[in-house]
């Protein structure tokens, strides 16, 4: 028959494994959103790279001027 100190640790051994697995889970999904930023952010970048390259064409252009009708 197990003391009630023996039992005692049993159950804080049981709850520390199943932290450390938590704990472990939740690191792995850090990780995985992780990469889902850094891939945003990199998207973001060429898109605002894309942008400023057109916006700069479109200084160069001819600019848009009313018909004489108006």
């Amino acid at each position: 028959m197990m003391s009630e100190a023996e039992d005692r640790i049993t159950r804080l051994e049981e709850t520390v494994a199943h932290q450390a697995k938590t704990i472990e889970e939740l690191s792995d999904q850090l990780a995985e959103q992780w990469k889902v930023v850094e891939q945003t952010r990199a998207k973001l970048d060429r898109l605002t790279e894309r942008f400023l390259s057109l916006e700069e064409q479109a200084r160069d252009a001819i600019p848009v001027t009313r018909p004489p009708y108006y």
